[in-house]
């Protein structure tokens, strides 16, 4: 499958886009939030997020397929030291934060912390919290980074490593109240946790760990997680991500701590070598029909901070990857979405803290048209 940048024919053309001024004070990102931080709405239009000091910024499509967009707009949220994103079917966006709070002397006060957007260009919600299953202030304070998933019926759920290196979860009930935190257990489990919902409804969790990997799933929409035999898989901390590739299965992918490259993973099959070199965040991916074939398309973030993109049909990884530069430059793990039109679309964050989109052009394969700064 062929993948290309525009950049080239930026020389050949002019490509759409919106003069804004310089982003400066708050309107300027100073970094992606985790997840995936541009999704598309149930209106067809496009919204894209970013961490700036003291808030969130959001930036809209002004209609379905762009080019034109509007924002940053800014949403104040203090003392949040990390914001992951994750969208559920009905296409609500919700926010999950870890907070820090001081208060004197001592460890800082930790919670998690949620919100939801339900339209595109509507309001966030009031941000509440999800507190933190350990009483103790010194324990509270280990407390990890929030991954969240939404399974089909709409509960949140909501995974987060304790202090104890195992694995906790809250979950919205069948009322949509929160339910109390649950300890599924596990050992050396690891921040940067890999979440997967279904189309089915049923969600699994991959935990890289200190030897092995664990791996959680539940065997029905909404039902009890049972954990799984570990598996001998070797996660470097941070990178691990997740997608549905068949059916109600899964593909694992990450950067392997013994070669220092990609690997894509199906559960009872081999490890299958990716290639790449990741600075290390999860791969962004994205499925999407290619030419009338179902395919996988991924993205990373090389040391250098240029975007590498790569294609391939879907669970077909074995066939080989070639990783196309793309010439977009970002600050964090890029993204991935389609747009109203079915086209992929890819989002950066630059240096000056700018939002920079480029958009599949027509021709065979993946190829992308010049970014625009929006």
């Amino acid at each position: 499958m062929r993948t290309g940048s525009g950049r080239g024919a930026a020389r050949r053309r002019a490509a759409d886009s919106v003069v804004v001024p310089e982003a400066t004070g708050r309107q300027a990102a100073e970094a992606t939030v985790e997840g995936r931080w541009l999704v598309l709405g149930k209106d067809g239009r496009l919204t894209a997020y970013a961490r700036t000091r003291g808030g969130l910024l959001r930036w809209t499509e002004a209609r379905p397929g762009g080019p034109h967009w509007t924002g940053p707009e800014f949403f104040p949220v203090a003392d949040l030291t990390q914001l992951s994103i994750v969208q559920g079917a009905d296409t609500y966006v919700h926010f999950l934060g870890r907070r820090e709070t001081r208060k004197g002397d001592g460890p800082p006060a930790v919670d998690i912390v949620h919100a939801i957007q339900y339209q595109t260009g509507r309001p966030v919600t009031e941000w509440r919290s999800l507190g933190n299953p350990h009483q103790d202030r010194e324990k509270a304070a280990r407390f990890g980074i929030p991954v969240g998933a939404v399974s089909g019926s709409g509960r949140v759920h909501v995974f987060v490593r304790n202090a104890g290196h195992g694995l906790m979860l809250r979950r919205e009930g069948p009322s949509g109240k929160w339910q109390p935190w649950e300890d599924l257990k596990g050992s050396g489990v690891q921040d940067g946790l890999a979440v997967v919902a279904h189309g089915s409804g049923r969600i699994e969790v991959l935990a890289g760990g200190a030897q092995d990997a664990m791996w959680w799933r539940q065997p029905e929409a909404d039902g009890d997680f049972r954990q799984e035999p570990d598996l001998a898989l070797r996660v470097t901390p941070g990178t691990a991500a997740a997608l549905e590739t068949a059916p109600d299965r899964a593909t694992y992918y990450w950067t392997d701590q013994d070669t220092g490259q990609f690997v894509a993973h199906r559960p009872g099959g081999w490890l299958i070598p990716l290639g790449g070199a990741p600075a290390g965040d999860p791969l962004t991916l994205l499925r999407a029909t290619l030419d009338g074939f179902d395919c996988t398309v991924l993205a990373h973030r090389g040391p250098d901070g240029q975007v590498m993109l790569a294609v391939c049909g879907a669970e077909n990884e074995q066939a080989g990857l070639w990783w196309a530069p793309t010439g977009e430059q970002s600050v964090g793990a890029p993204a991935l979405a389609l747009d109203a039109h079915g086209r992929v679309v890819l989002a950066t964050v630059t240096a000056d803290g700018a939002l920079h989109i480029a958009r599949q052009s027509g021709g065979p394969g993946l190829a992308l048209s010049p970014s625009t700064r929006v």
